[in-house]
């Protein structure tokens, strides 16, 4: 159950193994999102071995918000039992001469890197020096909230755990309830419904862009002893705990589903699991006319193919690219196509994220020709969401039916990645994005993998 965050940022795979108590995933390459909109200042006096710095303060402030918002939660969760206060905090400088011991961890330079829950303990401790500056600079001072409210979550599992159930509970099932119980928590900073804690929607993101950098590598089996899940997975946790309650991050069992997965051939790991822009472009897009033709005809609609053009993505009758680097075109003037400005942020996109942010755009823009061919809108927010949870549909369903297009074990990451990041996916043939967060981004396009094209055209 001592799940940790953290040490990915610092450190490599050799020091990993090295804390039991510690399982920590592995960067992807993300864009930062900064934002400072989390209030600093609490005391931190009740933090072992703290050099009141602003991150200990920052820390301070979380640690109390904590408590508090538990004390109050909790009892609902265990037939009135009241939270039993954590055994302490322990703010570490892992190269520091003298620093006061910490339980479960004989050796200071151990925790680099890193912030964990030690449950033979009871107590949380993280390397203020490099960890919470790092996570500041990054992402925010909300992500230094996820981390620690991540680890609090473990020691609330523990509290629930009255039958020794959590023994055998596989180790990505505890991570993704722990990461369910941050996001309760962020919400009601974000809602300032907590005393020392604010922060706004910049900082959400931050928290998530947070989050989602310790995914699992790419290709680990969900069966892993240390798994703790793919970016999907975390965020969608994450979420669920945002837009829920700790009772259900609290009633997580086996039953739910994680997208996580090892690769499947030797072919695909060597990889990574990505094909060149123009490789992908040949592979998805006979698929994306199966599937797009196929939802639209059962609905009752005419399908006719749209070109897959490359060049200058800018339709008739538009200022500019507004859709960004893949547009949807739709006749006037012309055929309908999807034109793909193969160079450019596109190509940059690919190379730094995955294969899947590009094919992200190119379903969105099928979902757009989708929602046309059903006389649907395709401008503003309602067509940018439509579309975008469309390209959730498509998908989740790739691999399936009659489908000869596979996703790779990191392709939904890629999608988490560009969405938090920016909005062109989310965007009408007009340019109008669907939403100005990449939580809610996220939360559309999680809204068809989950749901299926008939949640998308019921509206999301």
């Amino acid at each position: 159950m001592g799940g940790s965050l953290g040490r990915a940022l610092v450190v490599t795979f050799s020091v990993l193994a090295v804390l039991l108590t510690s399982a920590c995933a592995f960067p992807v390459d993300g864009r930062a999102i900064p934002s400072r909109e989390v209030t600093v200042g609490a005391d931190p006096s009740f933090i072992s071995g703290t050099n009141g710095s602003e991150e200990d303060r920052l820390a301070a402030a979380t640690m109390r918000d904590l408590e508090g918002f538990w004390g109050r939660e909790f009892p609902s969760l265990a037939g009135g039992r009241a939270f039993a206060p954590l055994a302490g905090y322990f703010s570490v400088d892992p190269q520091g001469r003298g620093e006061r011991p910490v339980p479960c961890l004989p050796n200071p330079q151990e925790i680099e890197g890193t912030a964990f829950y030690c449950p033979r303990s009871d107590v949380i401790a993280w390397d203020r020096t490099n960890l919470l500056p790092q996570l500041r600079r990054e992402f925010g001072d909300a992500a230094v909230v996820v981390v620690l409210s991540h680890e609090f979550g473990h020691s609330v599992q523990g509290r629930l755990d009255q039958d020794g159930a959590l023994a055998a509970a596989p180790t990505i099932l505890l991570e993704a309830q722990a990461d369910c119980y941050a996001g309760v928590f962020l919400r009601r900073v974000r809602d300032g419904a907590l005393p020392d804690l604010r922060t706004g929607a910049t900082g959400i993101d931050g928290a998530m862009g947070a989050l989602i950098t310790f995914r699992d590598p790419v290709g680990t089996s969900p069966r892993n002893a240390d798994a703790h899940g793919n970016a999907f997975d975390r965020v969608s946790s994450f979420q669920d705990g945002f837009d829920g309650d700790p009772a259900a991050c609290a009633s997580m069992g086996r039953e739910r589903v994680f997208t996580q997965q090892s690769f499947r051939s030797p072919a695909d790991e060597s990889s990574g699991g990505n094909l060149g822009v123009e490789e992908l472009i040949r592979a998805m897009v006979p698929d994306l006319d199966r599937w797009f033709g196929d939802e639209v005809r059962r609905r009752g609609g005419q399908w006719t193919a749209p070109g897959a053009e490359r060049g200058d993505p800018t339709c008739p009758g538009t200022d500019g690219d507004v859709q960004g680097p893949v547009a949807w075109c739709g006749g006037e003037g012309g055929p309908s196509a999807v034109r793909i400005e193969t160079g450019g942020t596109l190509a940059a996109d690919h190379a730094r994220i995955g294969d899947f942010s590009t094919g992200t755009l190119l379903a969105s823009r099928y979902g757009s020709a989708a929602l046309a061919a059903l006389g649907r809108p395709t401008t503003g927010p309602e067509g940018g969401r439509a579309a975008l949870c469309l390209a959730g549909a498509y998908s989740a369903a790739v691999g399936t039916g009659d489908s000869a297009f596979g996703l790779s074990p990191g392709d939904l990451d890629e999608s988490v990645t560009l969405l938090l990041g920016e909005d062109t996916a989310s965007r009408g043939t007009d340019g109008v994005a669907a939403a100005a967060t990449g939580y809610e981004r996220i939360r559309v396009f999680r809204a068809g993998v989950t749901g299926g094209a008939d949640a998308c055209l019921r509206g999301v």
